[in-house]
């Protein structure tokens, strides 16, 4: 039988070949998720957009149907109000602005 003879510079070659065969896996890796957070982050707002459009359309439709066809007076305020309730509600909570301040250890005072 013939033993496998290698010198310390084909190790090192070797070695040196795995290495950089893992780094481009990793990167390669690294690249398919970011396009993955991309595409889904494309397709939820898409997904969104199509929502509120939709919800938005219903509203619509219940309130012409509602002034087009004389309805009551009460019936008419909660047609209107209801949404804009949500509506109110959906900004109010968007456009608070919310800080994180972290704890500070041992008691410390400013």
């Amino acid at each position: 039988m013939n033993a496998l003879t290698l010198t310390p510079t084909q190790v090192m070659a070797g070695v040196g070949a795995l290495l950089v065969l893992v780094l481009v896996w990793r990167m390669a890796s690294r690249r398919a998720k970011a396009a993955a957070s991309a595409a889904r982050t494309g397709a939820r707002f898409v997904s969104l957009a199509g929502r509120v459009l939709f919800n938005a359309a219903l509203i619509v439709v219940a309130q012409w149907i509602v002034i087009t066809q004389r309805g009551s007076g009460w019936l008419l305020v909660a047609v209107l109000a209801v949404p804009a309730l949500f509506a109110s509600y959906t900004l109010t909570k968007a456009l608070t602005v919310t800080t994180y301040e972290p704890r500070r250890r041992g008691g410390e005072r400013r």
